[in-house]
C-alpha cells in the first residue's frame, strides 16, 4: 500500500500531491512515506518514467506542501482553544502546550524550516504553530522556505541519482 514506486506509477503526480498535503496538513497522516515518494518521484522524471518537468513538479509540490501546512495551522487554531481548556490527565498536560509556545518563540523559524525535514515533525508542527496561535505570517515565510528546501532537496536528490548511467 505505501509502496512508493507503485503509488507513483498508478497515482501519478495528482497522489504525489495528495500524499506531501495530507502528510503536512494532517496529522493523523504521519505515517505518509514523503520523503521516500519525493525521491522516488525524482528518479522517474529523470528515468522518464513519470511525465513532466522537473521545475513544474517542484512548484506543484511545493504549493502542496505549503497547503498542507496551511491546513495543519488552521486545524491546531480551531482545536487550540479546546485543547487549552482540556481537563488535565495522565496523558496531557497542559504545561506541554506553554512548553511548545516557549519553543516556537525562541527557535519557531528553525522549527519550521527544517522541520520539513524531519517526519513527525513535519506532520504535527504547523498544528501546534496553529494551537499556540504563532504570528501567522511568520508562520507562512518560515514554512513556504521549508517547502521549497524540502521538495527541491528531495526531488532533485532522486533525479540527481536518476541520471547516473
Amino acid at each position: 500500500m505505501f509502496d512508493s514506486e507503485s503509488l507513483i506509477r498508478y497515482g501519478g503526480l495528482l497522489l504525489v500531491f495528495l500524499c506531501v498535503f495530507c502528510q503536512t496538513g494532517l496529522f493523523f497522516c504521519f505515517f505518509i512515506p514523503g520523503g521516500g515518494l519525493l525521491f522516488t518521484a525524482g528518479v522517474f522524471i529523470a528515468t522518464g518514467n513519470f511525465p513532466g518537468n522537473i521545475f513544474i513538479i517542484s512548484v506543484v509540490l511545493t504549493m502542496a506542501s505549503f497547503l498542507g501546512n496551511i491546513t495543519g495551522y488552521g486545524l491546531g487554531l480551531k482545536a487550540g482553544p479546546i485543547i487549552y481548556k482540556r481537563k488535565e490527565s495522565w496523558y496531557f498536560k497542559r504545561k506541554h502546550l506553554y512548553a511548545a509556545e516557549t519553543f516556537y518563540k525562541k527557535y519557531g523559524n528553525l522549527a519550521l524550516t527544517a522541520g520539513l525535514f524531519f517526519p513527525l515533525i513535519r506532520s504535527f508542527a504547523p498544528v501546534v504553530a496553529g494551537m499556540i496561535q504563532l504570528n501567522f505570517r511568520r508562520f507562512m515565510l518560515f514554512t513556504f522556505i521549508g517547502s521549497v528546501l524540502w521538495i527541491i532537496s528531495f526531488l532533485m536528490a532522486g533525479y540527481l541519482i536518476g541520471i547516473m548511467p
